[in-house]
């Protein structure tokens, strides 16, 4: 017997439609747009006057035989104090994610809030000259590596999206992971209702029945945890959790080895239930124990999100018992 046909189809474009947008913003603040604004205001004598003394003569004539002023690929301190936010086009230009670019390997991390700002701040101000060396000197070498003929004002525009389109992504998947864990962390305030004394955005206190205290905590690694006080001031650790809320199948096996190393580090610190929330169909519970063997407990954010249904029900009376709380 033959197998029925399957079913063509694709969810709605609704990332590309938020990148649409978001990069309208982008290349008015980032972008060349940023810069030939910032060209106009701080006058091409000045921002001349800095290329010929930073940069090497070829490298000038190279991109002036091709109709190009050198600011397009070299950064000047003029322009970079008249606009934090250039940081960012040459940055993207040159290929660096935010990640690589700030995380101190480089001697850069100060200057990350110059970019986010948009603003040069005076202890930036006194950095600029060799910031602005470093940065030539690394265009120079993207410089001496094109091909010339392909060389043009579009082609470094280009490039800058190539390094963008990722960091959008990133920035996606963290809205989404940090959405999916206040989904979670609202279940849990729902579930222990009626014993919370006290809460706020990311912690909940609770009183349980035996009028021990109760904690329900954001935390980074793991990103939630509950504890309950044994005597005053000293606690037993009793859930962490993990969650991952992408929704990319493909990934699913990367998202589990990190939830596998976030509760190690658990077990170690002590907490005697792991669990692990995710945010896929179809997970297969042997293939996820064999990539999280730490985990007790796998769950699904759309069951516990729809507040019914046996694994959510599962979700609930284990917290009510480990909390020691009335149902």
């Amino acid at each position: 017997m033959s197998e029925a046909p399957r079913k063509i189809w694709l969810p709605e474009a609704s990332l590309q439609v938020a990148f649409s947008r978001q990069l309208a913003d982008i290349r008015g603040r980032y972008l060349q747009q940023a810069l030939f604004r910032a060209v106009e205001t701080v006058g091409a004598q000045k921002i001349d006057d800095e290329l010929r003394r930073l940069v090497r003569p070829e490298w000038l004539t190279l991109l002036a035989g091709h109709g190009l002023r050198g600011e397009l690929l070299f950064a000047v301190p003029c322009l970079l104090e008249h606009d934090g936010g250039l940081l960012g086009y040459y940055r993207l230009l040159l290929g660096f994610s935010q990640k690589e670019f700030y995380n101190g390997k480089y001697g850069l991390s100060a200057f990350k809030s110059m970019e986010e700002n948009c603003a040069c701040s005076p202890i930036h101000r006194a950095k600029l000259e060799p910031l602005a060396s470093v940065l030539t000197a690394c265009a120079g070498t993207l410089l001496e590596g094109m091909a010339v003929n392909s060389l043009s004002g579009s082609l470094l525009d280009d490039l800058c999206l190539l390094t963008l389109g990722p960091q959008l992504r990133g920035r996606k998947n963290v809205n989404i992971g940090q959405e999916s864990i206040k989904l979670v962390f609202e279940a849990l305030k729902n579930i222990v209702g009626k014993s919370v004394v006290q809460s706020s955005g990311r912690c909940i206190e609770i009183k349980n029945a035996a009028r021990r205290k109760g904690l329900i905590e954001f935390a980074s690694d793991p990103d939630i945890t509950i504890q309950v006080e044994m005597t005053p001031g000293k606690y037993r650790k009793v859930i962490a959790i993990e969650i991952k809320g992408g929704t990319d199948f493909s990934n699913i096996h990367n998202r589990l080895g990190e939830a596998e190393k976030s509760h190690q580090k658990a077990r170690a610190a002590g907490y005697t239930e792991c669990w692990t929330v995710v945010n896929v169909d179809g997970l297969d519970a042997e293939t996820a124990k064999q990539e999280s063997p730490s985990t007790d407990r796998f769950y699904r954010i759309a069951d516990i999100q729809s507040g019914k249904g046996a694994e959510y029900g599962d979700f609930r009376s284990r917290v009510i018992s480990l909390l020691g709380i009335r149902g």
